[in-house]
């Protein structure tokens, strides 16, 4: 008796053998699965479908704020006082005695070196000696004069008689005055022999000692006044054009905890060579004498300023098909607002966007960008792990210790 089906197969090559053999076990792996899923299974697949909460951080988080929003322009520079003068030397004098020093207080008027004054002295009494004789001599040509007048009058003298006269009287004023001069001169210069502070403020420089011989326009000291302090800052020249006088300025300076605030002054009118930028200068008011010369101040100067306006962190806006959006956190799901947005600036705790519309005061948002995210997600909130109490770590080691004991 003959198998078709038997002999068939007899025929078949290796390699076709094997292939059928392979199709076969895909059949049964395929029956296999299909008998070992389960409900459970599909139900655990459903519901993988379903998004997972997303855990924030309480810095991942913000809130809508109401308040103030400047556009700013970051600036940087080294303090300097408005007030600083250098005390030189008005003669050519040995110098006797220096009152002050580095970091004392002077008023203006106070006596701060004194120069020896002999040579000036003798010049003065020679000034005066020469004035009095002019003077004298002015006397006698007056009383000449006033009596030859007398005897024109009689014509006991001729008229050229008493023009004579009338010009040695007018000479002698003239004398008088040339010796009044001479004797200011040098009593000027034994008063220069004393130097006194032309303003009020604190000895920066004491560049004299005394002893030393110094000539005149020498730099003996230098003072400065600490009330009225300014920043030089150099502006872009792209920049130059939103700055104007009376702008206000935020400042950080170096050891000093608290925001300075200060004002545009003055700006320079031509362009720095080589850096292409313009000075502009930024007054700070330092009536307790805080601030020093020579401190670094970074900060922003405020070019625009608007009051009043709702605001959220620049990270917290996305785009989406060309419109901006905000994820907010209402009833604990994610929601994506869309929102119009004005203008961009600071608002007191970094770069912040203001929002026009779309969002309502204290509504909370994502502060990270964290991309494209799907509405309708749960959120959960991160709890803080607080550190254990020094108190029942210290009993607790206490407590072991005595258990080994």
């Amino acid at each position: 008796m003959k198998f078709p089906l038997l002999s068939r197969v007899k025929q078949l090559t290796r390699r076709q053998k094997w292939l059928c053999i392979a199709v076969l076990l895909l059949l049964v792996c395929a029956v296999l699965i299909g008998l070992k899923r389960s409900p459970k299974t599909e139900a655990a697949s459903a519901q993988a479908k379903v998004p997972a909460a997303l855990e924030f951080q309480p810095a991942d988080v913000t809130q809508v704020r109401l308040g103030d929003l400047r556009r700013t322009l970051p600036l940087s520079g080294s303090l300097r006082a408005v007030n600083q003068v250098p005390v030189k030397a008005k003669v050519s004098a040995e110098v006797r005695e220096v009152l002050v020093r580095e970091g004392e207080t002077v008023k203006a008027g106070q006596v701060l070196i004194r120069m020896d004054a002999s040579e000036y002295q003798a010049k003065l009494d020679q000034a005066r000696g020469a004035w009095q004789a002019a003077q004298g001599q002015l006397d006698i040509a007056t009383q000449t004069r006033n009596n030859n007048k007398a005897l024109l009058e009689k014509n006991f003298i001729s008229k050229n008689a008493f023009d004579n006269a009338q010009s040695q009287y007018q000479i002698a004023v003239s004398n008088v005055k040339s010796a009044k001069g001479a004797f200011d001169v040098a009593k000027k210069a034994l008063d220069d022999t004393v130097i006194r502070a032309p303003i009020s403020g604190q000895i920066s420089i004491r560049a004299v000692q005394p002893g030393e011989k110094v000539a005149t326009d020498n730099k003996l000291l230098e003072i400065v006044d600490l009330r009225q302090m300014e920043m030089e800052a150099a502006v872009p020249a792209a920049d130059i054009v939103n700055v104007a006088v009376g702008q206000e300025m935020q400042l950080r300076i170096e050891g000093v905890p608290d925001m300075i605030i200060g004002k545009v002054v003055r700006i320079n009118p031509s362009i720095q060579t080589g850096s292409r930028s313009i000075l502009a200068y930024i007054q700070i008011d330092n009536p307790q004498g805080t601030l020093k010369m020579g401190m670094f101040a970074e900060g922003k100067l405020t070019l625009t300023k608007r009051s009043g306006v709702l605001s959220v962190p620049e990270t917290s806006v996305q785009t989406e098909a060309g419109k901006p959006i905000v994820y907010a956190i209402e009833n604990g799901r994610l929601a994506q607002k869309e929102v119009t947005v004005g203008i961009s600036g600071d608002d007191g705790e970094g770069n912040a966007v203001e929002i026009v519309s779309g969002l309502e005061k204290d509504a909370q948002v994502v502060k990270v960008n964290l991309g494209n995210l799907l509405g309708g997600t749960p959120v959960r909130f991160a709890k803080s792990v607080e550190p254990a109490p020094a108190a029942s770590t210290a009993g607790s080691s206490a407590a072991s210790s005595a258990t080994g004991k």
